[in-house]
């Protein structure tokens, strides 16, 4: 009886350690293109950014590299810090001084790192009902 407990406590605690340490994607999504209010809020962002002129309408890089490669590997603060300060040698240009990029910064992220994810299937998407 006290090895079956043992046993049974050593599972709820290996899976909620696991639970604990394990990332929360920053979107919600649901059949490949509805997506949750603030994820809608960084596709609105890229939009108004103009972000495809480089980067292409799919994110998969035309002059810019493709995003949906590059946040594969991408930390969240190398994504800011990239979008904040720029690339000038590389040609990008800075957002830091754009309001809206600035204060979608998170929710840009969110986007775009469902697209990379896969989670988000296509590039136009659409509010959750």
């Amino acid at each position: 009886m006290f090895r079956k407990s043992m046993l049974g406590l050593t599972i709820l605690l290996v899976s909620t350690s696991f639970a604990q340490s394990a990332p929360t994607a920053p979107y919600k999504v649901v059949d490949g293109y509805k997506v949750d209010p603030e994820t809608m809020k960084g596709f609105r962002t890229w939009r108004a950014a103009a972000c495809d002129r480089c980067h292409g309408a799919n994110q998969e890089g035309m002059v810019g590299p493709s995003l949906v490669t590059a946040l594969k590997t991408l930390t969240k603060e190398e994504f800011v810090k990239t979008v904040r300060d720029g690339r000038l040698e590389k040609g990008m240009q800075s957002f830091g001084t754009s309001p809206q990029v600035m204060e979608n910064m998170d929710q840009l992220y969110a986007y775009l790192k469902g697209r990379s994810d896969g989670a988000i299937t296509r590039a136009k998407v659409e509010p959750m009902p």
